[in-house]
């Protein structure tokens, strides 16, 4: 009897690892599935891994261009940050990881999906509201969520025990007191010492981005172009999504830009305290919104203003597939229609500061703003009316106040 297939979000950690023997000692063939976003990983040394621990079959799927392309960039064009700080880079890369995974179930006949997400953190959500949106039919084995491998796997310490019975490979090194997740948008710090949300984090901690004491004391200009608020160049060089994001996170990095560290309320109901470094995202985000300035008007902005912190939550929880998302981004395609130009930055030591911008759909218009107006391009006298009526709520309410 053919042994049924499942496809396992693989990383090649001891955790997962564990979880792929596990598997396979249960029955399952396992496919290792590894999604390229552009994190900074030995991904031959994670294969010869995954062979070692059982894998029946090891696929990476490099999805780094798709990745910024659709996913980081529409986020940006809708400047949207999860309560007010968060950047979303790891939220954004879970559904395409799972839209990868369910896609590899379908070309192998499997009829399970598993991860490695814990039953007390987000992911395990996005992974299967994913799944859920785009194979129903598939089955989602989640071993932390499941008594009979948590009850034996309690910790750290069992599961080396369990990768030394079962001969999986395993770094003689001790690991860093924090646990990371990168890809090409940022790289996250949660766990560890890093649960005491009084501690700073450690200077080595770190790895993008230089402390703004080390960063050059020179500032740096860097030039931003957009084609209906997509970035499409850096400094006049046309690039692709994905490397046009690694180049400003270079740019971003070395200048201290992009670090966040906050405490914030995950979707299952706790708070956690999470360290971010995303240089090249935050540059991006502080030159579309300023292009914005320039080019959409006050009403459109507020309306942005307004569904951002929606779409935001929708992403942070996983919806990234649903009837309400379409919606927002069909109404986020339709704002960006005009929000084509240039704009320059200049970065020190952990700051943003916008210099200057420019575009072909501007709405400014010096004639009419100007306080040296000698052409009549603005009649002064217009505004008597306007504010007269404008105020006739206030005076109908003030003179009812009186009663």
């Amino acid at each position: 009897m053919a042994r049924e297939k499942v496809v396992l979000a693989y990383s090649g950690g001891l955790d997962t690892s564990v979880i792929l023997k596990w598997l396979e000692l249960k029955g399952l063939d396992v496919i290792a599935y590894v999604a390229d976003l552009g994190q900074r990983d030995d991904l031959p040394a994670i294969e010869k891994k995954a062979y070692a621990s059982g894998a029946k079959d090891f696929r990476i799927v490099d999805l780094k261009e798709e990745f910024v392309k659709d996913f980081v960039f529409t986020s940006i064009k809708f400047n949207a940050l999860y309560e007010g700080r968060y950047y979303l880079g790891t939220s954004l890369a879970r559904p395409i990881i799972a839209k990868g995974m369910v896609e590899l179930a379908k070309e192998y006949g499997a009829k399970y999906i598993a991860h490695g997400a814990t039953g007390k953190g987000n992911d395990q959500v996005r992974f299967e509201l994913t799944a859920a949106a785009l194979a129903p039919e598939l089955k989602a084995i989640v071993p932390w969520r499941d008594p009979e491998f948590f009850n034996v796997i309690k910790g750290r310490k069992e599961a080396m025990e369990f990768a030394a019975k079962h001969n999986i490979p395993v770094k003689a090194t001790v690991d860093k007191p924090w646990s990371s997740d990168e890809n090409l948008m940022h790289i996250s710090f949660e766990a560890g010492i890093l649960e005491d949300p009084a501690q700073r984090p450690p200077k080595d901690m770190f790895e993008l981005t230089v402390a703004p004491e080390d960063a050059p004391d020179t500032p740096e200009t860097v030039e931003i172009e957009f084609v209906k608020g997509e970035p499409v160049a850096v400094n006049g060089e046309k690039l692709s999504p994905a490397n046009l994001l690694k180049k400003l996170n270079e740019i971003g990095g070395r200048n201290a830009v992009g670090r966040v560290d906050m405490v914030e309320s995950r979707y299952v109901g706790m708070k956690s305290r999470g360290v971010y470094e995303t240089p090249g995202a935050t540059i991006l985000m502080a030159a579309h919104r300023d292009l914005e300035g320039l080019t959409l008007d006050g009403s459109l902005i507020n309306l942005k203003d307004t569904l951002m912190p929606r779409f935001a939550h929708l992403v942070y929880a996983g919806y990234w597939y649903c009837a309400e998302m379409d919606c927002l981004r069909a109404f986020l395609e339709k704002s960006q229609e005009f929000v084509t130009g240039k704009v320059m930055l200049e970065l020190y030591k952990g700051n943003i500061t916008v210099v200057s911008r420019e575009s072909a759909y501007t709405l400014y218009d010096k004639l009419v703003v100007s306080m040296d107006d000698d052409l009549g391009a603005y009649n002064q006298t217009d505004a008597t009316g306007f504010i007269k009526l404008h105020s006739l709520p206030l005076r109908a309410n003030a003179k009812r106040m009186k009663k």
